[in-house]
C-alpha cells in the first residue's frame, strides 16, 4: 500500500470532506429516514468507483459499497442518523435552527464524512485491486440501537476480517470499554372502559397496569446487579381522565455488561408485566424493538490503534476555535469546577490511550464486534465538557472543531490499515483472539425476522 498517495488524497480533499460532513449536518434526519445523507453518500462512492449495493437488505437507508477484490477484507462503518429535538446553530448560545427539528447532537456527519474520506484515501493508496477489499457499510438508525441488527439479519459484515468504527467524542482514544448489551421492548396493555365516576366498577384500566408494571420495575432495581440500568418511557396514558383508559403503553429499555445478563434481567422485567396484568384484570401483547451487544473487545487491535492515535499528529486549533470551545465550556454546569483542574483544556487535545472502565451507554456496534473481530476509536471533535447527545455537540459538528477531529479520525484509519496490510501477523492474532472470546457464546441476532423498519417510522 502506497501510504504517502492516501494520506495526500485526504490532504488535498480535505475541503470536499468537510463539505459532506456539512452537507448531512444540514440535513439532519433521523432513524430509517436519512434519505438526503444516504444520497450524498452513493453519488460519491459511485463516482469515485466503487461498487454499491443500494437499499442492502431491502432497508431503504442502508449500503454496502466494496472496492478491491483481495484479502484481507476490510469494513468501515458509517453513520449518518440525527438525534429528534437537537437542532442547533454554529453558535455559543443555545439557538436552534428550527423549532423541535432533529439535530446532529451525537456528530453522525462527522462520522460519515470521516469513513468516506477513509475509504476513498484507501482506494488510492491499495498498489493494486487484489491486494484488499475496502467495504464501506451505510448504516443508518445507530440511534435507535438496532440499524446494524437490521443489516446483520440480512447477512451483513460477517464477509469480513475486521471492522474498523470511528466515533466523535471529547476525547481521543480507544474503546477498551465494552459499553452496554441492551434489549428493548413496548408492552401494549388492553382493559375495558368505563365511565371513571360513573360506574368505575366495570372498568378494567390499561393504564393502572403500566403504572403497576413501572412500580414493579422500581422495586427490581434493588435486586439486580451494579451494571443493569432499566428507563422506561409512558407511550400511551389514555385519552381522558373521566374514561378508564382500555389502552395503554410504556416502552422499556434494559441494559446490562452483557448479553446473556440483559436478557435475563429482561426477563424478569416482563414478569413485572405479568403481575400488573394479574392484579388489574387486563392483557397485553408485548412487541420487540430489538436490542444490541455490548462491544467485545479486542486486545490485539486496541494495541495497534493506541498506538496509531500516539503517532498520527494530533490537530492544531486556531485561538477562535479555542475561544468557541471555551465559550461553550461556560455553559456547562461543570465548568467552574473542571475549569480549574490542572489539566483542563478547552479542548482535549491528547490521546488518553485505551479508555478502560465500566459505560453505561449502548452502540449497536457491539452487534458487529460480535460477528468479526472490531477496534473502535474516538477522537475529539467538541468542547471538552460537552455532554453526550447535546446541543454542545451539534453546534462543534458543524463547526471547524468538529471538521478538524474528524480528518485526524480518517488519517488514523488509513494508518491502522497500513499497519494491518504490512503485518498480517495483527490478523492472524486478532482472529485467534476473536475466535477464543465467542467459541461458547455465538452470535444471535437481537432483530428478529417479524421484526420491520417501517415499525420504526411511525
Amino acid at each position: 500500500m502506497n501510504t504517502q498517495l492516501a494520506r495526500e488524497w485526504i490532504d488535498n480533499n480535505q475541503g470536499r470532506m468537510c463539505g459532506v460532513s456539512k452537507k448531512i449536518w444540514s440535513t439532519p434526519e433521523t432513524a430509517f429516514r436519512e434519505r438526503e445523507s444516504y444520497e450524498v453518500l452513493v453519488n460519491i462512492l459511485k463516482e469515485e468507483g466503487f461498487l454499491v449495493e443500494e437499499r442492502f437488505g431491502g432497508i431503504p437507508t442502508a449500503f454496502r459499497a466494496t472496492y478491491g477484490s483481495g484479502s484481507p477484507v476490510i469494513g468501515l462503518l458509517a453513520e449518518y442518523d440525527a438525534l429528534p429535538g437537537l437542532s442547533q446553530k454554529v453558535s455559543t448560545k443555545k439557538e436552534e435552527v428550527e423549532e423541535g427539528a432533529p439535530g446532529h447532537g451525537c456528530g453522525h456527519n462527522l462520522m460519515a464524512a470521516a469513513c468516506l474520506s477513509a475509504a476513498l484515501a484507501l482506494k488510492e493508496g491499495l498498489e493494486s485491486e487484489e491486494e484488499a477489499t475496502i467495504v464501506l457499510y451505510g448504516c443508518p438508525a445507530e440511534e435507535i440501537l438496532n440499524g446494524k441488527g437490521f443489516m446483520a439479519r440480512e447477512g451483513a459484515f460477517k464477509e469480513l476480517d475486521l471492522a474498523i468504527s470511528w466515533h466523535p467524542s471529547s476525547t481521543t482514544s480507544v474503546q477498551g470499554s465494552p459499553m452496554t448489551a441492551l434489549e428493548s421492548g413496548e408492552f401494549f396493555f388492553k382493559g375495558r372502559t368505563a365511565h371513571a365516576a360513573g360506574d368505575p366498577e366495570n372498568g378494567r384500566s390499561a393504564l393502572d397496569a403500566v403504572e403497576l408494571m413501572d412500580i414493579g420495575a422500581n422495586y427490581l432495581r434493588e435486586h439486580v446487579t451494579d451494571d443493569v440500568r432499566i428507563h422506561y418511557q409512558i407511550t400511551n396514558g389514555g385519552g381522558a381522565p373521566n374514561i378508564v383508559p382500555d389502552k395503554a403503553s410504556v416502552l422499556y429499555f434494559t441494559r446490562a455488561k452483557d448479553r446473556r445478563n440483559v436478557l435475563k434481567t429482561y426477563e424478569r422485567v416482563k414478569k413485572c408485566a405479568d403481575g400488573a396484568s394479574t392484579m388489574t384484570e387486563t392483557s397485553y401483547e408485548l412487541k420487540s424493538r430489538g436490542g444490541c451487544y455490548e462491544i467485545l473487545i479486542n486486545e490485539t487491535l486496541n494495541t495497534v490503534m493506541e498506538e496509531v492515535l500516539l503517532e498520527t499528529p494530533e490537530p492544531v486549533y486556531t485561538e477562535e476555535e479555542l475561544a468557541f470551545a471555551e465559550e461553550l465550556n461556560k455553559t456547562s454546569p461543570s465548568y467552574e469546577r473542571a475549569s480549574k483542574a490542572d489539566d483542563y483544556e478547552s479542548i482535549k487535545t491528547k490521546s488518553i490511550g485505551i479508555r478502560r472502565g465500566f459505560g453505561g451507554g449502548s452502540t449497536d456496534v457491539g452487534d458487529v464486534s460480535h460477528i468479526v473481530p472490531l477496534v473502535m476509536f474516538t477522537t475529539a471533535t467538541h468542547n471538552s465538557l460537552a455532554a453526550g447527545h447535546s446541543w454542545h455537540i451539534t453546534a462543534s459538528s458543524g463547526h471547524s472543531i468538529g471538521e478538524k477531529g474528524m480528518l485526524y479520525a480518517a488519517r488514523s484509519m488509513v494508518e491502522f490499515v497500513r499497519r494491518v496490510l504490512e503485518d498480517p501477523e495483527i490478523l492472524i492474532n486478532a482472529k485467534e483472539e476473536f475466535d477464543r472470546s465467542t467459541k461458547d457464546d455465538k452470535y444471535i441476532c437481537p432483530v428478529t425476522d417479524d421484526m420491520k423498519v417501517e415499525d420504526f417510522l411511525v
